[in-house]
């Protein structure tokens, strides 16, 4: 497996973000497209992780004042389940981007709460829906 960051929009890395996300979010969880690509996508690190040069999982991180967002991590059907979102997650607390954060944060979908436990995430919030699908703040520090 390999994990690849971007920045560049115009990117293959970045192509194969948007239809990791589209095919996930948006195909399968019914997100509206306008939610999904929010106009934020030029303020993030993008990140692919890649099986056998296939594209596998993303997220996309941004940092503000010494906190990392983590959002729209997502994984391909056919690739769940074999550690891939994990390895992903894990370059984005690795990048050097994010070497000045402190924190970082993101909004779980509730089905997921126990991945980001295991990687050292805590519930922050009250359930919240964002999307039409139920969420819990989680954050870690460092």
């Amino acid at each position: 497996m390999q994990v690849k960051t971007t920045t560049d929009l115009t990117s293959q890395t970045y192509d194969d973000a948007r239809m990791i996300r589209k095919t996930v979010f948006i195909e399968e969880q019914g997100v509206v497209p306008a939610l999904e690509f929010d106009g934020s996508d030029d303020n993030a690190v993008h990140f692919v992780a890649y099986i056998d040069g296939k594209p596998a999982a993303t997220a996309r991180g941004t940092l503000e004042d010494h906190r990392v967002h983590i959002q729209r991590v997502a994984t391909l059907k056919i690739y769940r389940g074999q550690g891939i979102a994990r390895e992903v997650i894990t370059a984005v607390l690795a990048a050097p981007e994010f070497a000045s954060a402190t924190e970082f944060y993101l909004g779980a979908q509730e089905t997921a709460i126990g991945f980001y436990e295991k990687l050292g995430f805590a519930v922050t919030s009250e359930p919240f829906v964002e999307a039409g699908i139920r969420h819990r703040m989680m954050e870690l520090k460092r």
